[in-house]
Order: structure tokens, then C-alpha cells, then sequence
């Protein structure tokens, strides 16, 4: 690539990143233009090109994204040269004004507590205020981290993963009866009808499915405290599929290479692939009503008042406070 054009060069890494092989690259440049193009050096250049790209949006400033909703879950990359797995943590937020950003990506043996801190932590270095909500699968560690680095936000229980975790709980037969009862309390149109019931629930199947009432008041607050957000913008923060639909964009491109040789080639594939999906994605519409609800939520949970240096955080903080709590 010594004599390739800069405008060539980044092309090829946009082909690299879009989905294709560094041999269907090369085979696509030499058909089109005739003649050998790509050199030896061509994967270290990619990496460079990426690893610059990726160093200069990790250490990037947040203090101007008026981030609202936080979303967080974990992908898994295979790793060749050590054969296992590694995962990725990413962070995704929709901000006050709808727009969906890219805000963290971590490479993590697992989602301890320890790991979650350290990349929690880091967001608030760079800036990144304290956001309303944050939606999760219910990892512990994680949620033990979100509740000691942001004990004021509103932590969400995934309802995807929950919803799996509760059929798991009841049989094939009964679920659909069940499935209806859990849906009409998600959907409730205040905290206090969506309380009233699941107690109806936990009454009538108490008996039958214990498993299935125990998991329903396994941190309760965290499975409705989506209903304190504006009511369009429930669907949107009860379940992490803004960050599962990243990672289908992320998985088309790790088919191609399906055994990653190591760590740093994982993270700037990655990263590569969703920085260019969060680009493309499009806005939600918040109106300017919207948007007053969301700051009064704000004001109302007081998030704005530093009570705890991220620095200073060795152990699980227990307090979480609810939507209800915070009234």
C-alpha cells in the first residue's frame, strides 16, 4: 500500500470493516483495477489505521452528550492464538435530543464487579453525566456497579432477558396465560397499578410456580422502573435491544473472520464496526415536551448532585432508590 493513494487506503478499510475478507479485497481491487494493489504490509496498516481511529474515540470528551438513557451488555469474541473467548462491555446512550451514541467499548474476562467499576468510572472521567435510567440483563457485578457509581439513577432489568428467565420458570402449557399477565403488568399505566399487579400475580401463583414468584420479586423495582420515563419512551428503555442490534451489525463482520488471533484485533474490528453503525443510525423524535419531562425526572431524582467520587469506590453500595422512592 506504499504507493496507494490516502483516498484508496481508506477504502480498503472501509471494505474491511463493511464485512469482506483481506482476500476479497484483494481480489476485488485486482479485478477492478488490473493489477496487484494490496502489499504485505496491508494488515498492519489496517490495524494502525484502526488502532489511531480507536485511541481517539476512547479518550474522546463527554461532557457535551446530554446522555439520558444508558444501555450496557456484553458480547463475546472468540480469541484464536489463545483459544478462548473474550468480551467485549459496551455502553450505548440515547441522549436528551433522541440521538443514539456509541459511548464505551471494553474488552472484559467477565462482568465482575471489579471490571464494571473500572469502566463506569472511566465514563465519568472523561465527563459523561449521570444518566436517568440505565438498562441491563441483570448481570451482579454489573448491577453492583451501576448501583455504587450511580445509586441515584433508575436501573432497569431488561425485560427481554427476563421474560426468558420467567418462561424458564413455568411450563410450556401454562405459559401463554402467564405471558399475558406479565405483559399487562410491564404495560401498566402507573408504578402503582404495574405493583398492584404483580401482587395479583405472586397471589395466584404462588403455590403453583414458587420459582416463577420468587424471580417476579427479585429486585422488583429494577423490572418496572421504566414506567417512570415518558410513556413513548418505555419501549425504548425496558429492554437492551439498542445494544443486541449493534451487535448483529458486529457479528455479520466477525463471520468472515470467525477466529479473532488476539485481543487488540478484536476491539479494533469492533469498534470499527459499531462507530460506523452508530453513525448510521437515525434519531428518535423527542419533543420539546418530552425532553421537559425528562429534565424534570432528572431534577426530581437529583442527579445532578455529586454524592459519591468514583474514585473513591472500593465496595457495593446497597441503596437504590426506585422511581417511587424518588417521588
Amino acid at each position: 500500500m506504499a504507493n496507494t493513494s490516502d483516498v484508496l487506503k481508506r477504502l480498503i478499510v472501509e471494505m474491511y470493516v463493511g464485512g469482506l475478507s483481506q482476500r476479497d479485497i484483494e481480489y476485488g481491487l485486482e479485478s477492478a483495477l488490473g493489477h496487484f494493489v494490496l502489499g504485505k504490509s496491508t494488515v498492519s496498516e489496517l490495524s494502525a489505521t484502526l488502532s489511531e481511529e480507536y485511541e481517539a474515540w476512547r479518550t474522546r470528551d463527554l461532557s457535551q452528550e446530554t446522555v439520558t438513557y444508558l444501555f450496557i451488555d456484553t458480547v463475546y469474541e472468540p480469541l484464536r492464538r489463545w483459544g478462548q473467548k473474550t468480551g467485549i462491555l459496551c455502553v450505548w446512550a440515547i441522549c436528551e435530543d433522541g440521538r443514539k451514541v456509541l459511548m464505551s467499548l471494553s474488552t472484559t474476562n467477565s462482568e465482575s464487579y471489579e471490571s464494571c467499576v473500572d469502566v463506569l468510572r472511566g465514563l465519568i472521567k472523561r465527563g459523561m453525566r449521570t444518566p436517568v435510567t440505565i438498562t441491563t440483563d441483570g448481570a451482579g457485578g454489573l448491577t453492583k456497579a451501576i448501583d455504587a457509581i450511580w445509586p441515584k439513577s433508575l436501573r432497569i432489568r431488561c425485560w427481554f432477558h427476563t421474560r426468558q428467565n420467567f418462561q424458564q420458570k413455568v411450563p410450556a402449557r401454562a405459559w401463554p396465560e402467564v405471558k399475558a399477565l406479565l405483559v399487562d403488568m410491564r404495560d401498566a399505566p402507573s408504578r402503582e397499578k404495574a405493583e398492584q399487579r404483580r401482587d395479583a400475580i405472586v397471589e395466584q401463583y404462588q403455590r403453583e410456580f414458587p420459582e416463577l414468584c420468587r424471580c417476579l420479586l427479585d429486585d422488583a423495582d429494577a423490572s418496572l422502573n421504566h414506567l417512570a420515563v415518558p410513556q413513548r419512551h418505555q419501549q425504548y428503555v425496558r429492554t437492551s435491544n439498542l445494544v443486541e442490534r449493534a451487535f448483529v451489525e458486529e457479528r455479520r463482520r466477525t463471520k468472515v473472520i470467525p477466529h479473532l488471533w488476539e485481543e487488540g484485533d478484536v476491539v479494533m474490528l469492533v469498534v470499527g464496526v459499531l462507530i460506523r453503525v452508530s453513525e448510521r443510525w437515525s434519531k428518535k423524535c423527542f419533543s420539546a415536551f418530552e425532553q421537559q419531562q425528562i429534565r424534570s425526572l432528572r431534577e426530581q431524582l437529583k442527579l445532578d448532585e455529586q454524592e459519591v467520587s468514583p474514585g473513591d469506590i472500593s465496595h457495593p453500595v446497597q441503596t437504590r432508590r426506585s422511581a417511587a422512592s424518588a417521588a
